[in-house]
């Protein structure tokens, strides 16, 4: 194991951490007053992941490898009850045991398959069992691209509709990142002859201008909320978090075209 590891390990547990602590928020924002044994729990996980949070936030490079490695089994432990809780979730919402309630059941499966995202990365970097970079290419964009199609259909559903003009720019992004996914799920078909430089580098260039036109949207819409000048009934925070996933990718397709061509990252990290 080596800093790499370390670096790795922490940028990975200090963003979704984050995530999954807020995802615990939107859940127990969507439960009806008498789901009180469901809000606990969301209680519980966001308790849980704010811990998390904290306590990454005491290592830096210079920590032990093998420390980091405990604390990444921890983490996984967590990052798979939250995944087992949301699925149960989903399952009282489609066996239709929660009338009424708010979270729509894309939303909670969204929020599940980040969660598992989640957990099998910590356990890939523990195993040292990292893809290839042709393969984390695609799985990567395939996994992104539809959690920005769910985050364009989210956005299009929760806001009022007489926002006319950004329900219609959301269905316009849906449909974009639906298609760059079938794109993407077409290229990963192919694999491995679609692997070339010139096909995955067209690629990633491809993703990144949707990418940063749903991002500079997002943005818009949250500094908007924030300034309550349109009508949604979107949460501030559930407004920036989505932001700071479109930004998440961006950085990711940043650092594949980097190690693919040796272009310069463009987008900068951020905690």
């Amino acid at each position: 194991m080596s800093n790499g590891f370390v670096v790795r390990s922490l940028d990975e547990i200090k963003f979704w951490s984050r995530i999954m602590k807020e995802h615990s928020l939107f859940l127990r924002l969507g439960f009806r007053s008498e789901d009180t044994q469901l809000i606990n729990e969301a209680n519980h996980y966001y308790s849980t992941f704010e811990a998390i949070e904290h306590r990454a936030q005491a290592f830096d490079v210079g920590t032990d490898p093998q420390v980091i490695q405990r604390f990444n089994v921890e983490v996984h432990t967590a990052a798979s009850h939250i995944w087992a809780f949301k699925r149960k979730i989903l399952g009282l919402i489609l066996s239709c045991q929660l009338p009424g309630a708010n979270n729509f059941p894309l939303l909670v499966d969204h929020t599940s398959r980040e969660a598992f995202y989640f957990r099998n990365r910590l356990e890939e970097l523990n195993a040292g069992n990292l893809d290839p970079l042709p393969d984390a290419i695609i799985n990567e964009n395939v996994f992104f691209l539809r959690i920005m199609a769910d985050h364009a259909k989210f956005i299009g559903h929760l806001l009022d509709p007489s926002e006319r003009k950004l329900v219609e720019q959301a269905r316009e992004f849906s449909e974009d990142f639906d298609k760059l996914l079938y794109q993407a799920r077409d290229l990963d078909s192919m694999r491995p002859e679609s692997q070339t430089a010139p096909l995955l580098d067209q690629f990633l260039d491809q993703n990144r201008v949707s990418v940063q036109s749903l991002r500079d949207f997002k943005k818009t819409a949250r500094d908007l909320i924030e300034e309550c000048r349109i009508k949604s009934i979107i949460h501030p925070l559930l407004a920036d978090h989505v932001f700071r996933e479109a930004e998440r990718f961006l950085f990711i397709i940043d650092m594949f075209e980097h190690t693919l061509t040796g272009k310069p990252v463009q987008n900068m990290q951020f905690d």
